[in-house]
């Protein structure tokens, strides 16, 4: 069984900004003292308190505005960010689609590549040999393969990307976004191997502002603001909550 588990999970980024070194500056100076590094780092709360658990057979939709922390939560699912205050708990093999070109070699050609970033997704190196040919077909890019994908057109790099990371069928599929990739031949065969992952997988979750896509795929929504957990529950419900809160803020 799969299952995810965040109690309590709060994340922080540190920003440097000129404005809070030079204000803290000229008032350090003033009392003839001096400015340390650490004085200069202004946190930002990302994620505050969050308390989830998925289980075999959720789809979870996440919702929020822009900067409420829904890409965070996703990394911190894929095990990218780790907190700095509560506990995650995952069960299963994560795939994430959140950084498809994330760990791979610019010098390395696109065969390196699969090969490579198939370990990095938790291959082994002989499933990763037997693996190569077929991602390779899926990717179309043929002899240009042989190639160092610093080469490549962006175009390129994320087909090379996305066949590696949906070669994985994972028992926990991480989404921000639908997927969007190459031309429209492409694009089509991208969506219908993503859509066979969603299915497949045992808990989906996906962060999207487009609320059909969040209803034709998920049973749950998860609403964040500010970081922090406004309402997680079924999909029409907390979508009416909200769409509500949305309205109320604009009037």
């Amino acid at each position: 069984m799969a299952s995810v588990i965040l109690d309590g999970v709060g994340v922080d980024f540190p920003v440097y900004t000129p404005r809070s070194r030079s204000l803290r500056q000229q008032l350090t100076q003033s009392l003839g003292g001096r400015l340390s590094a650490d004085a200069r780092v202004v946190t930002v709360r990302a994620l505050d308190d969050i308390s989830l658990a998925l289980a075999d057979g959720d789809r979870v939709g996440i919702v929020g505005a822009n900067g409420a922390g829904k890409t965070t939560l996703l990394r911190v699912i894929a095990g990218v960010y780790p907190p700095i205050a509560g506990r995650v708990a995952i069960s299963g093999k994560v795939a994430a689609y959140t950084d498809l070109t994330l760990g791979m070699d610019m010098e390395s050609s696109g065969w390196e590549n699969i090969v490579y970033r198939s370990i990095y997704l938790g291959l082994g190196f002989r499933q990763a040999r037997v693996l190569a040919p077929s991602i390779g077909e899926f990717t179309e890019l043929g002899s240009y393969l042989d190639l160092p994908v610093r080469t490549y057109s962006q175009g390129m790099l994320l087909r090379l990307a996305f066949a590696v990371a949906t070669a994985i069928h994972p028992d926990i599929l991480v989404m921000d976004e639908m997927i969007g990739v190459g031309d429209p031949h492409f694009a089509d065969r991208a969506a219908e191997r993503v859509k066979q992952l969603m299915y497949n997988s045992r808990i989906l979750v996906i962060a999207s502002h487009a609320q059909e896509i969040l209803r034709a795929y998920c049973n749950k929504i998860l609403w964040l603001e500010q970081g922090r957990l406004r309402g997680f529950g079924p999909i029409e419900e907390t979508l009416a909550q909200y769409a509500a809160s949305r309205s109320a803020s604009i009037s």
